[in-house]
């Protein structure tokens, strides 16, 4: 490991965080999770071209047309034989409605000090970190010691299947010797009482995306139908989408809530869990779904007219089960459809969790501490899904790092597929100062 101190840097591995940034967001790579948007082509080649322009050779994978990945190996030593770091981040982006929003959610804007616009924490901003400090830090030849693995992935807001599943299934090869991976959805702040906490993703939810069918008579809407499949679905959406799920307390949530109860004074236990979540404040939106499994209907089919009663009537929800917790999650489950509901899984992909230690850790830890001295960082479990999911399938282990120092009252955790999703420009150039100072030491 070889690290430099700030007088001795040549470079500044923020100089292209934002540009880069405003740049990706502006090409719409909207995922609509039917294959009907515009796909990843665009990004991809932009991303290419970057990396190209500063002497990365990169390769353009694609598992279906118009799905496209970025793979490119950076950095290493011949003296240095320690296994490839994988960096990913992923292209595509939720949809976003115009009409809602305060500015266009493709334009990239800059108002108040936020970029504004589709990606900007979700996750093209970790995109452009990532590129401003391998850019600035190949042309000052400041390449790092460890053999690095750059990937930029399709698909990943719809399960990641025609992106790094892909890859996984067909390409392989192209992650060789990867055994421990860098990605999206940790290394941001939040705080509590006054002291700032990094929160680093060790853990995600299991994710079980499910349609529920249920089937009965059909007829005139005029007669008494007791077989009837709307009302047989509804009575079970409403049972799952009420049920209160227990406290379960995965060893990333005890130990971050531990931290929290050192600043309350209190000990973190299952039964105060819930309070101690509280104290995050907007950011418990978040962190509140990662002490229980949950379950969230989110759409509903039945029927073509008034006065007929279908045959048929079918539900989605939104499953997402602690790690570990999966058998109880589904046994659960099994229990409030019953017997006459048919449950499909549309996306079922495991929960992961990992121990917050070692050699990696470490590099988050002191890179964080140096830019932001008084701050704690700790370990957190994520309610979403990441590409880690399919990495995993690989053995390698995942960490959520996308270094963010935010102010103190942004609603951070609402801007994830949200309206006026928005990252502070000073957040950007931290997080590309940060993320230089982790790969001296990773």
């Amino acid at each position: 490991m070889s690290t430099h101190s700030d007088a001795a840097r040549t470079y500044d591995p923020a100089a292209e965080v934002v540009e880069i940034c405003r740049d990706l967001i502006r090409i719409d790579t909207t995922n609509y999770g039917d294959g009907s948007g515009p796909g990843e082509r665009k990004a991809a080649e932009h991303v290419a071209a970057l990396l190209d322009e500063v002497g990365i050779e990169s390769e353009l994978f694609e598992g279906t047309a118009g799905r496209t990945n970025v793979v490119a190996r950076w950095g290493g030593t011949g003296n240095d034989q320690r296994d490839p770091l994988l960096l990913h981040g992923h292209l595509d982006v939720v949809p976003a409605d115009a009409d809602d929003w305060r500015v266009h959610p493709f334009s990239g804007d800059i108002a108040n000090g936020y970029v504004w616009g589709r990606g900007a924490v979700d996750m093209k901003d970790f995109d452009a970190m990532l590129l401003s400090v391998v850019r600035a830090r190949t042309r000052a030849g400041a390449l790092p010691e460890r053999p690095t693995v750059l990937c930029f992935t399709a698909d990943e807001e719809a399960g990641g299947h025609q992106g790094a599943e892909q890859i996984v299934l067909k390409r392989p090869d192209l992650l060789e010797g990867c055994r421990e991976a860098i990605g999206e959805v940790g290394g941001f702040s939040a705080t509590v009482r006054g002291q700032r906490f990094y929160l680093i993703e060790a853990a995600e939810k299991g994710m079980a995306w499910m349609r529920l069918t249920a089937t009965g008579n059909a007829g005139h809407g005029s007669m008494r139908h007791p077989d009837n499949a709307v009302t047989r679905l509804a009575e079970a959406v409403a049972r799952i989408g009420r049920h209160e799920w227990p406290v379960r307390l995965t060893p990333s949530m005890q130990v971050l809530l531990s931290a929290v109860g050192e600043v309350a004074g209190t000990e973190a236990t299952p039964e105060n869990a819930e309070a101690l979540v509280e104290e995050f404040g907007s950011a418990a939106r978040m962190l509140g779904a990662v002490i229980k499994n949950t379950t969230n209907p989110t759409m509903l089919g039945a029927g073509y007219k008034v006065n007929v009663v279908p045959g048929e009537a079918t539900a989605h929800v939104d499953g997402r089960f602690l790690p570990g917790y999966e058998d109880e999650f589904l046994a659960t489950l099994a229990e409030l459809t019953g017997d006459d509901v048919r449950i499909d899984f549309v996306s079922k992909q495991a929960g992961l969790e990992t121990t917050f230690d070692g050699d990696l850790v470490d590099a988050i830890t002191g890179s964080l501490l140096a830019e932001d001295p008084g701050a704690r960082v700790a370990p957190y479990l994520m309610s979403g899904g990441t590409d880690a999911k399919h990495w995993a399938k690989l053995g390698i282990r995942c960490f959520g790092f996308a270094p963010l120092r935010l102010p103190a009252d942004l609603d951070f955790t609402a801007l994830f597929h949200g309206v006026d999703e928005r990252v502070p420009t000073d957040a950007l150039e931290f997080g590309a100062r940060v993320f230089d100072r982790f790969l001296d030491r990773a």
